[in-house]
């Protein structure tokens, strides 16, 4: 881009016909090498994200692999993210961990890059190395938990949902003024007291119960319609009369209406069973027209009427003149912003059928909702950032345009190209997570879930081994969406 400007730059003593045929081959290829950039994420990862939604596992692989290259690029955290899910649904448990550690430790080492912040500020949102969002942080130890369970490494899975506990106190650190309302995650305590409780450790299973049962009350039942899952209050239950907490125990009945009568049945084994359930959204982008207003204050205001919103610019030292010239003498702006599309899951309800009883599959994760709401929490900011990048490059367009109007003319294009908002996301992220616990009788257990939804329902065949004191983990997932 710097040889693109330079060379126009010489063109100041051309003949005006000669000139006007720069400025067309300018436009060709200002058009040329910004049209695949205007291409949502998803979109430029059609071929990948087609064979995931087929189940086509190896050639997700195969096209992983021969996009390698992006595991040294800018979105190098999301090629392992992808890698890690692809390895896990083929059940390579070692590979996938191996894949989400890397994705795991470029996140945890991620620094402020300046040089991407400001070619970020001269083009689009994307030219920054890809950052997790919090709660695809937290997805990561997730699936690596998942993963050390199916390799019956308890301590394994332990180490990960310690380390979830470690990042949901980080993020409660991080927003102490509650703006985001994703700060704690229910389903994560869930799994530290689902994995606490298999390793036999009741008072942590305990805690962790706890803690989930009252983020479950106090956020996820407000913001994303989830309420607390019975087996979860069971749970609390059993946990606080192993544990001798009297007092918690008659809390508990109380709150929940009900009496708990501990099991005299033999231990025969149980199963915890998770059900991810379809795809988690895609990001893509729309854009709002600002217009301005001039303060008495000499600060610049825009405003969008239909939205209600408003920013003002206050013109301090760290603005150039061409900044203030640019900004001052614009009417309008139009700025691009990233907004989520859901994919709507195929399936709405499941249960799992084992040994002549039923056992309804509760959802614990509404990923798609904690999507929507966290993009949501944080759209001021996006707002404001983008109007402080369209601003930025107004001023350079300013300082082109003093220098040589085809220059300021080459700029504006370029601007106009560039404005795009960052449609990454992980992609390959479930709708949604739902578990159930149930009893197993000695020896081989064949069981089924039975999914249902608006269109239809379908059956799928499991075993399990039962085994008297031990506790095991399957997954499924549905990928089919409307």
């Amino acid at each position: 881009m710097t040889t693109f400007f330079k060379s126009f730059h010489n063109t100041t003593g051309c003949h005006p016909k000669r000139r006007a045929l720069r400025v067309d081959f300018l436009l060709l290829l200002a058009c040329m090498t910004t049209l695949s950039g205007c291409a949502t994420w998803y979109q430029r990862n059609i071929a990948f994200q087609t064979a995931v939604y087929n189940g086509e596992l190896q050639k997700a692989d195969k096209i992983l692999d021969k996009e390698s290259k992006q595991a040294d690029g800018k979105n190098r955290i999301l090629y392992y993210l992808n890698k890690g899910y692809v390895e896990f649904a083929m059940g390579n448990a070692e590979a996938s961990n191996a894949a989400f550690e890397t994705a795991e430790r470029l996140t945890d080492d991620q620094l402020r890059n300046l040089a991407a912040e400001a070619a970020a500020l001269l083009t689009n949102p994307e030219a920054r190395p890809y950052r997790p969002e919090d709660f695809e942080v937290i997805m990561i130890n997730f699936y690596k938990a998942l993963n050390y369970l199916s390799l019956n490494d308890m301590e394994g899975a332990l180490v990960e949902v310690r380390k979830i506990n470690i990042k949901l106190n980080a993020l409660n650190d991080r927003y102490p003024d509650h703006k985001n309302r994703y700060q704690r995650d229910a389903f994560a305590h869930l799994l530290m007291g689902l994995i606490y409780d298999a390793s036999g450790d009741a008072n942590n299973a305990f805690i962790a119960y706890r803690n989930a049962y009252e983020t479950y009350q106090a956020d996820y039942a407000r913001n994303y319609g989830v309420e607390a899952p019975e087996q979860l209050k069971e749970d609390l239950m059993r946990t606080a009369h192993a544990c001798g907490f009297t007092a918690e125990l008659r809390e508990y009945e109380q709150a929940f209406g009900r009496k708990y009568t501990p099991s005299t049945a033999p231990e025969s084994g149980q199963l915890v069973f998770f059900w991810l359930n379809g795809m988690g959204p895609v990001k893509a982008e729309w854009s709002v027209n600002f217009l301005k207003q001039q303060r008495g204050d000499g600060a610049v205001v825009f405003y969008n009427q239909e939205l209600g919103l408003t920013f003002p610019f206050f013109f301090g030292s760290g603005y150039s003149e061409d900044e203030r010239n640019s900004i001052a003498n614009l009417q309008m702006l139009r700025v691009a912003f990233p907004k989520y599309v859901e994919r709507a899951p195929f399936f709405t309800r499941a249960a799992l059928e084992i040994n002549g009883s039923a056992y309804p599959l509760e959802m614990a994760e509404d990923i798609n909702g904690i999507a929507f709401k966290t993009l949501n929490d944080r759209m001021v900011r996006e707002f404001a950032n983008s109007l402080l990048r369209v601003a930025a490059k107004k001023g350079v367009e300013y300082a082109a345009k003093k220098e040589n109007e085809w220059l300021g003319l080459a700029v504006r294009i370029v601007n106009s190209l560039t404005e795009k908002a960052d449609t990454r996301n992980w992609q390959t992220l479930p709708y949604s997570i739902s578990y159930a616990r149930v009893p197993l009788a000695p020896g081989e257990n064949h069981f089924s879930i039975r999914l249902g939804g608006n269109g239809g329902t379908a059956t799928r065949q499991f075993t399990a081994e039962g085994t008297a004191h031990r506790t095991q983990f399957q997954a499924f997932q549905t990928i089919n969406c409307k």
